[in-house]
């Protein structure tokens, strides 16, 4: 995992519903969505619909830093969520994640 010189963890999460499961699984993470923006180093919790594919979603989240990550990971809550969102999605939670490591042109 990277983290920016100004520490901040930039991850982008991509899932796709079962199909069939595609209301249930926004359902779920409308629900769940909100609760996240209260951890501890929160920045930005954002879910997405993928426009045109009612299946596809896509999380954009922030964290202060790899501890506050981590801690967001590791909250009860998160692992009652995970078997749940694993009965409505294919593939892996793992399979989705991506880590974002900005850069701006030289000046």
């Amino acid at each position: 995992m990277t983290t920016t010189s100004n520490h901040y963890v930039t991850v982008l999460w991509e899932a796709r519903a079962k199909s069939g499961k595609e209301a249930a699984m926004k359902a779920f993470m409308t629900a769940a969505v909100t609760a996240s923006r209260y951890d501890a180093g929160n920045i930005d919790y954002e879910a997405h619909q993928v426009e045109g594919e009612p299946g596809a979603f896509v999380i954009f989240e922030r964290w202060e830093s790899r501890e506050a990550l981590e801690g967001h990971l590791r909250a009860p809550r998160m692992q009652d969520l995970v078997p749940q969102l694993l009965e409505l999605m294919d593939g892996s939670i793992e399979d989705g994640i991506r880590f974002l490591q900005p850069f701006r042109p030289a000046r």
